[in-house]
C-alpha cells in the first residue's frame, strides 16, 4: 500500500540507488507498521531540479499509503530526512516531503482495490 518516490539532483551509482530504495523499503515499513510485502519504493537521481533559486542538493519525496495518518507524519519525516540525508549527502533543510492518505477504493493492486 505504501509508496515512496525519492528524486533528487544528486548523482548516485546504480548500486545506491538500490541500496537507498531497499533501506526506505524496510524504513516506511517500520514507521507506518505495514508489511513491507506491500511497500514500494521508486529512487530517481541525476534529475535536473532546483530549491530556492539554486541547484544544490536537493530531493523530493512523495509517501502514499492508505490510512496515512497525520499524527505520525512528524516521525516519518525525521526518519526519512535522515536516511535521505545519509544516502545522498543532502541536507534536511534541503528535502521537502509531500504525504498524501489514499482513499481505500483509489489505490488498486492485484486486479482490484483495496
Amino acid at each position: 500500500m505504501p509508496f515512496l518516490k525519492i528524486q533528487t539532483n544528486q548523482a548516485l551509482s546504480e548500486a545506491d540507488s538500490k541500496s537507498l530504495a531497499a533501506k526506505s523499503s524496510a524504513l516506511v515499513s517500520e514507521q507506518l507498521g505495514k508489511p513491507e510485502r506491500y511497500v514500494m519504493t521508486s529512487v530517481e537521481t541525476n534529475t535536473a531540479m532546483q530549491f530556492a533559486g539554486d541547484d544544490e542538493g536537493l530531493a523530493y519525496l512523495e509517501l502514499k499509503s492508505i490510512g496515512l495518518s497525520e499524527s505520525v507524519t512528524a516521525d516519518v519525516s525525521h526518519a526519512l530526512c535522515g536516511l535521505v540525508s545519509a544516502e545522498t549527502g543532502v541536507r534536511p533543510e534541503r528535502i521537502y516531503i509531500e504525504f498524501s492518505d489514499a482513499p481505500r477504493k483509489m489505490w488498486g493492486w492485484n486486479g482490484s482495490t483495496f
